[in-house]
């Protein structure tokens, strides 16, 4: 999802310490139309935002097996992709520092875990707490930076923290137990943003080598399946292994409209647009898939868009 992307690019940016191979080919915004850029960034948050109906259709897939299809086919799309750019070729240097090796290891590992609770959720009927998840993420980015990397902040944005955790607090009280889909989804990707904010990696060449590590195990879990029988490709129903194939190329296409648009727009408004994904998400939980929207649900979104229209405001007024 983009918040990661955000944090990392914002990372390479502000450190002064000397780039990694991927980090070098990350040029600064080269001149372009600004309609390109909000259109490619317009686009891809769109896409993320309407992925529940694609996700909603491989339902009758067990969860697993829709993930691991995932993982391989978006490697599958990536591989060509990265070859015709010539980014292989650094991959020996980059992986060549265990710290490097390490650190997308873990990513990989979160952001499989991140894919897998949100095709879950949505197959279980939870689109509307799938969309809290991801609204709460920006805050929790905001959060890691204050306490990890002591970035100063004022005081409307302490304050746009304390009526999120006003929020998710009163979510806990009503339920009788943490929301863990939201929570599991905002903070496996906001860690997730963490780790890629201090690797400085380049987005794509990034997701492909998170991608590589989990590959193993997907292709491996895939195989098992099949040797049980178990396999949707053993249904004979094309349309849901068109459905799977299909999923790399979901996953993959929005990333590479963000990068675009990232390199053609400022962070504020990239920023800002980054919410058309949980709006769409939400309304679509809402109005398409008719998902109940409690009172107590209702108090609880109501806090955080208050908490992140005071972000936002605070962020325009300083930029």
């Amino acid at each position: 999802m983009p918040d990661s992307l955000l944090t990392s690019r914002k990372g390479a940016s502000a450190s002064g310490t000397a780039a990694t191979p991927f980090a070098q080919n990350i040029s600064p915004p080269e001149p372009g139309p600004d309609k390109s850029g909000v259109f490619a960034a317009f686009a891809a948050f769109v896409i993320w935002g309407a992925l529940p109906v694609f996700w909603k259709a491989l339902a009758s897939v067990d969860s697993m097996e829709v993930l691991c299809h995932r993982i391989c086919w978006s490697f599958l799309f990536l591989a060509p992709w990265m070859f015709f750019q010539g980014r292989l070729a650094s991959l020996r240097v980059f992986l060549s520092s265990p710290r490097n090796m390490l650190g997308l290891f873990c990513c990989g590992f979160l952001l499989a875990g991140n894919w897998y609770l949100y095709i879950w959720a949505i197959a279980s009927n939870m689109v509307i707490e799938a969309s809290l998840g991801y609204f709460i993420t920006p805050l929790v980015n905001i959060l890691f930076g204050i306490v990890l990397f002591r970035e100063k902040t004022g005081r409307i944005v302490w304050a746009a923290i304390g009526i999120a955790v006003v929020g998710v607090a009163w979510q806990v009280l009503r339920l009788g137990h943490l929301p863990f889909v939201p929570l599991g989804l905002a903070f496996s990707f906001g860690i997730y943003g963490l780790l890629r904010k201090v690797l400085q990696v380049q987005a794509l060449s990034g997701l492909f080598v998170e991608t590589l590590v989990v590959l193993p195990l997907a292709l491996g879990y895939l195989v098992w399946q099949a040797r049980l029988g178990n396999s949707v490709f053993f249904l004979n129903n094309y349309s849901i292994i068109a459905l799977l194939i299909s999923s790399g190329f979901f996953t993959t296409i929005p990333l590479i409209c963000f990068a675009y648009g990232a390199r053609r727009l400022r962070m504020t408004s990239l920023g800002i647009l980054q919410y058309l994904t949980p709006s769409c998400v939400f309304l679509l939980g809402v109005f398409v898939y008719k998902e109940p929207l409690t009172m107590s649900g209702l108090v609880t979104f109501f806090c955080i868009w208050t908490a992140l229209g005071l972000y936002t405001w605070d962020t325009l007024r300083r930029a």
